[in-house]
Order: C-alpha cells, then structure tokens, then sequence
C-alpha cells in the first residue's frame, strides 16, 4: 500500500480514483471531490477544506480527521465507511451510503446529515442540525446526543440506546423504531409512524405520540407532556403521572394517574386506562 505523509493538495480531483492509499497528515483544499471513485483508502489526520472529498468511494477509514465548513455534501453514495474520532463541521455529511460506522465523532453543523443511508452505528456522537438521519434504514445509535429538529422522519428498523435527544417531531412517518434507557424533549413526538417502542425512556412533549399505529411505552415517564396519545393504538405502562391524554383510538395504559382525560372524539371503551 503506498503513503502519503504531510502535503498540501489542491485542484480538482487532486487524488481522483486512487486505490489502495494511506495519507496522513494531509490537507485537501482549493479543489472539488479529491478522492472521488477511490477505493480502499485510510485517511490519518488529514483535513478537508474545500467540498465533496469522497463520493462514489468503496472501503474508507476516517481517523482522527477534520472536515471544515466548506467541506459540505462531503461523503456521498460512499460505501463501507469508519469514522474515528473526527471533528466535522460541514453541513449535509452523508447521503446515499451503505456500511457506515460513526465513533466518537462531533458534527457541529448536521443539518441535513445522514440521509437515506443503510446500515449504520453510531457510536458516541453528538450533533446539531435540523433533518439529521432522514430516511435511514438498519440504523443504531448508542449514546447520540442531538440537538435539532425533525431528526430520523422516515427511518425504519432503527435502535437508539442510552441516548438524548433535543428535537422538535422526532420520528415521523417512521417504522419500527426501539428507543432504550434515553431522554427525548421537544414536540409533535412520533407522529404518522408504525411499530415505535420506547423502554426506560424520560419524555417530554407537548401533542406527542400521537397518531402512532403500534405505539408501546414501558416503564417510561412522561413529564410536562399533554395532549398525548391521539388518534394511537397504545400499549404504554407508565411511571407516574401524565398531564393530559386526548382520544387515544384503542389500547392499554397503566399510571399513576392522568390529570386531564379528554374522550370526545374516540370511544373510550377501546382503551383501558388503569391507575395503579
């Protein structure tokens, strides 16, 4: 395999369909797409300045690397990436991917990151961005931090454990969806979704969880959250009191107690309540 140690690249396409590279301490600038086509590529301590560094690339290793804000739209339709303990702070990182493994990375600017991506761990990462994961599939997280809105609307098949989320309409129009040991705040929680389960969860939300086919709750608390549940099939056995539940369409919920239930839409006899 051949090295690259501490050059300064630049032009269009400085390294374009390269196979089989170890590059370290590098910096990419002045110069669209780099790496493009490349293949087989481990990237140590490099830094990317300028946009699309890996598009259309097969089996990469990021370690220890920076990509700065004019890096944006930086890894796309790129297959079989590791990301290490990288420092990223361009908008729209990766979309269209396949294999992604994500550790002890910050994205500083994720709007629009991880989009309609396959396969993906995220490990140890913390973002803040509107739109992050959007339409991802076979995707887990354990211990994301998230700061921003409308993440994950329409994944499916995804794990997030020991998490915490900051998000306005998180999970919308999703499917299959377990959130393990995590904190959730922020609005409108769940919506147009199927399958979404959430064990050993804290949530606060206002008009969350809502509109949910398959909605399960176990040994969850809900704080500050009104308005829940409308329109859902719900499974939920809750940990103290909830604020106010509104119309859910059918199921099962066990608490402590509901400070206001409202029934004016749906039949209440479809849904057992029980106070313990």
């Amino acid at each position: 395999m051949d090295r690259i140690y501490s050059k300064k690249l630049i032009g269009e396409r400085a390294l374009f369909a390269s196979k089989e590279l170890e590059i370290h301490d590098t910096i990419f600038d002045d110069g669209e797409s780099p790496l493009k086509e490349s293949s087989n590529i481990a990237l140590y301590g490099c830094m990317f300045k300028w946009k699309y560094p890996l598009w259309y690339c097969e089996n990469i290793t990021v370690d220890k690397c920076s990509i700065f804000e004019m890096g944006r739209a930086g890894i796309w339709y790129t297959n079989n990436i590791s990301v290490r303990d990288t420092l990223i702070e361009a908008p729209k990182m990766f979309r269209r991917c396949v294999g992604l493994d994500i550790l002890r990375t910050d994205f500083v600017n994720a709007a629009e990151t991880l989009w309609n991506c396959e396969d993906v761990q995220l490990t140890d990462v913390t973002a803040k961005g509107d739109y992050f994961g959007m339409g991802c599939t076979d995707l887990r997280a354990d211990g994301l931090r998230l700061v921003g809105n409308y993440p994950f609307d329409g994944a499916s098949n995804v794990v997030i454990r020991d998490s915490t989320l900051l998000s306005k309409d998180a999970f919308w129009n999703c499917e299959n969806v377990r959130v393990e040991n995590s904190f959730i705040s922020g609005e409108y929680l769940g919506w147009n979704s199927r399958c979404l389960t959430f064990v050993d969860c804290t949530i606060e939300s206002l008009q969350g969880l809502c509109y949910i086919e398959g909605l399960q709750l176990i040994n969850c608390r809900l704080i500050d959250t009104t308005l829940a549940f409308e329109y859902s099939t719900v499974d939920a056995d809750l940990i103290g009191t909830v604020d106010s539940v509104k119309d859910p369409r059918s199921g099962r919920i066990v608490c402590d107690g509901i400070g206001e239930l409202i029934m004016d839409k749906e039949d209440p006899a479809r849904t057992q309540i029980i106070y313990r």
